[in-house]
């Protein structure tokens, strides 16, 4: 999603807008999304999972459809379409896999790592629900922030990157 932000930065620029038109993004919901964004990362914090046991899982589903709740609260905003159909895709492959998002070996081996230790959102699975969903790619290990990642998340990045743009430049605020 990182990348998507920068994309859809430098494409705002590239129209001619501005960062500070941002905060007038006519965003419904947001103290929820970043509430469930919160409650995700620190699901992920060493030692939190562990504490939280069969809980983790559910509470990083329960934070993804939070999360997902919020996106169709928004729909009506460009590029937030794509963010659904992503978000759909990831939450299928997730709660079809009890809770995580399998990651291909082959993917996390071209980053050169291994399964995660601990509770994390990628797991290696011999046999996952809806594969072609799941984290079957990875950035080039060259790259800031490389990591494994799926269509959904492509999806994701490319809708948060048209939001970006839109949001920076001159608008009308959507229909309702």
């Amino acid at each position: 999603m990182l990348y998507g932000v920068a994309a859809g930065v430098a494409a705002g620029y590239l129209r001619g807008g501005g960062l500070g038109r941002l905060a007038d993004l006519p965003l419904r919901w947001a103290w929820l999304a970043l509430v469930a964004l919160g409650a995700q990362v620190v699901v992920f914090f060493p030692g939190v999972g562990a504490a939280l046991g069969g809980l983790a899982p559910l509470a990083y589903v329960l934070s993804s459809v939070a999360v997902f709740a919020v996106v169709l609260r928004n729909l009506r905003l460009p590029g937030v379409p794509l963010i659904a159909a992503g978000a759909a895709c990831n939450l299928l492959a997730i709660v079809a896999n009890g809770g995580f998002m399998p990651a291909s070996p082959d993917a996390l081996a071209s980053l050169g790592w291994t399964e995660a230790q601990g509770y994390s959102n990628s797991v290696v699975l011999a046999d996952p629900a809806f594969a072609p969903l799941t984290d079957i790619f990875a950035l080039p290990d060259w790259l800031p922030f490389a990591n494994v990642f799926s269509i959904g998340d492509v999806l994701i990045a490319i809708g948060v990157a048209i939001v970006v743009a839109w949001g920076m430049g001159r608008r009308t605020a959507p229909e309702a």
